[in-house]
């Protein structure tokens, strides 16, 4: 297996994720080729020096390709992991940005003998898709989950790996399940949290529209996530659908528990809690300044 300076990675799909790995990539490994289902996207990749070349052709594509990273929505490289592996060359290795493992993972595990796969997740984005959002800086100092099967090669690994520290990511290996259950209560219960913030301003709205302008930053930041792309979300949480059900189960609980203290008057008891939730926030992520 080559080293990445000397590789060829393809990107297949060139939308925020893919672009902006593709453009991290250029100049660190041999070649970066994108594929994409459109002609104009292709241009506009090659246009902005994230390629170096570009096709929308998936097999010619992949037919000269050292590393293969797949970069679309969920679902669809569930079905491209069913399509891909005879268009690969042999000791290719197949990784992935998606947001959930357990479902892409298993779907690796049936490659042909010949593909090496590495599942990835790495924990960084916008709320903006497309390559009109690309940027090579995206994945710098975050951290990029990597999930091997036991099929993956301590090569492919290693290759692996390289990619990951050459965008400026930091890696962590996890299992998919591990993966999926802690992703659930981080990042796909937080984008339920945020569009039910802005259902709830809705139903306020219909009775008094107002609420819409004195909305500030309070607001904005709590309900952000609820501006993502919609298919990439309903491909994240109908795939991870148990561990996200039960992330909102716990988060249903911490509500409750909640408003029952405002309910009694209770506050003492509401200090404690909300004191020893700010302390647990400013400890794990770090203080933050909030307007309401």
């Amino acid at each position: 297996m080559k080293k990445l300076a000397d590789a060829q990675v393809t990107i297949v799909g060139l939308g925020l994720m893919g672009s902006s790995l593709a453009g991290a990539l250029r100049g660190r490994c041999r070649a970066v080729v994108g594929v994409g289902r459109r002609a104009e996207t292709i241009e506009a990749a090659l246009a902005r020096g994230l390629i170096d070349q570009g096709t929308t052709d998936l097999a010619s594509g992949v037919r000269r390709a050292d590393v293969v990273v797949l970069a679309t929505p969920v679902r669809v490289i569930l079905r491209l992991l069913s399509e891909i592996g005879p268009l690969l060359p042999a000791g290719c290795l197949l990784m992935d940005v998606g947001s959930t493992k357990v479902q892409i993972v298993a779907r690796m595990a049936d490659l042909p003998s010949h593909v090496q796969p590495l599942g990835g997740h790495p924990m960084c984005g916008k709320e903006i898709a497309g390559i009109a959002a690309a940027d090579p800086t995206l994945y710098q100092d975050h951290v990029f989950i990597l999930t091997p099967l036991p099929r993956t090669s301590e090569t492919a690994l290693a290759l692996g790996l390289a990619l990951v520290k050459a965008v400026g990511a930091r890696p962590l290996l996890l299992d998919p399940e591990r993966h999926d259950r802690l992703v659930a209560a981080i990042s796909h219960l937080p984008y339920l949290l945020a569009c039910a913030l802005v259902g709830t301003a809705e139903a306020m709205a219909s009775a008094d529209p107002l609420v819409w302008e004195i909305a500030a930053s309070g607001f904005r930041d709590t309900s952000r996530l609820a501006a993502s792309d919609v298919t990439m979300m309903l491909d994240i949480l109908l795939t991870n659908k148990q561990a996200v059900l039960e992330a909102v189960s716990t988060c249903t609980a911490q509500l409750c528990r909640l408003a029952r203290l405002m309910e009694t008057g209770d506050e003492e008891g509401l200090q404690t809690v909300l004191s020893s939730l700010r302390d647990s926030r400013e400890a794990h992520i770090g203080a933050v300044t909030h307007e309401t």
